[in-house]
């Protein structure tokens, strides 16, 4: 009697349905936020104008700062240096160093924005620590055009005309640290950056990056301890992959990328018909 072999069928169990989309934004909700960084760090332009005028710059000098450099930190890194006796190059490298930053800003908001390349040399003025959290926060590119857009115009516009009235009423002000408008910027994109840090990777690399900045602070010229704190988040990947690594896999576990046994309709695992093989 020849033998027969028992042929099954098995049926893989259907996929997963996909995540759910992320909720809508709605633009008044963006444009508020737009409007409220904007008009928060734009207020920091009375103290880069006092500051400025302050270190003997010129009205003219100032104002063309703010219009064409257009990054607050590396203003007031500049106008610092000089403030302590440093040499005019020495302060604009310095400066040169901490703004460096934004052009990885503009690596990433570059796929973001999606902007034509007629309109990318306009729209990389506008790319600094603020425009770039209110855009990242966005879920869709719509959204994140229209916050992009309010924040930058937003805070281009009023940075520059309080740095004027900053710097015509430098006498008036005073000392700007009684005032604390040099907190304000780095206190709104602190406001912004901490909520994003959900998962334990991103808070440990926050903060060996808040200790590397420290530590190089005093030793460093101004803007590179900025650049040196970047290397907390590869050093932290690092580690993390180290670990994943050295971790065993428990006995049956699934590997990555293999589907295991076929499922039968109910989603229970269903064992693999022997085979030829198998029996001999």
């Amino acid at each position: 009697m020849p033998e027969q072999t028992e042929i099954r069928t098995t049926e893989r169990a259907a996929p997963p349905p996909p995540p759910p989309a992320p909720p809508a934004t709605s633009d008044a909700a963006v444009i508020r936020d737009a409007l409220g960084v904007g008009i928060a760090v734009g207020l920091s332009g009375f103290a880069f104008g006092v500051t400025s005028a302050g270190v003997g710059l010129s009205l003219l000098q100032t104002c063309a700062l703010s219009l064409l450099v257009f990054t607050g930190a590396s203003q007031f890194a500049l106008v610092g240096a000089l403030a302590a006796g440093g040499n005019p190059l020495t302060a604009a490298a310095g400066a040169f160093f901490l703004g460096a930053r934004n052009a990885f800003y503009g690596l990433r908001l570059s796929a973001v924005l999606g902007y034509r390349a007629t309109v990318k040399p306009f729209a990389a003025h506008w790319i600094i620590d603020e425009t770039s959290a209110v855009t990242l926060a966005q879920p869709d590119r719509r959204t994140a055009r229209l916050g992009f857009t309010v924040t930058g115009l937003s805070l281009y516009v009023l940075w520059n005309l309080t740095t004027l009235a900053g710097a015509l009423g430098a006498e008036a002000l005073g000392d700007t640290a009684a005032w604390g408008l040099d907190a304000a910027g780095p206190a709104v994109f602190l406001a912004l950056l901490a909520p994003m840090l959900r998962e334990t990777v991103e808070r440990v690399a926050a903060g060996l990056a808040v200790v590397l900045v420290m530590v190089t602070l005093p030793l460093l010229p101004t803007g590179v301890p900025v650049l040196v704190s970047a290397l907390a988040a590869p050093a932290v990947l690092v580690v993390q992959g180290r670990r994943g690594q050295g971790t065993p896999q428990e006995p049956g576990a699934v590997r990555a990328g293999d589907d295991g046994p076929p499922a039968r309709p109910d989603g229970t695992p269903e064992s693999r018909p022997a085979t030829e093989e198998d029996r001999a």
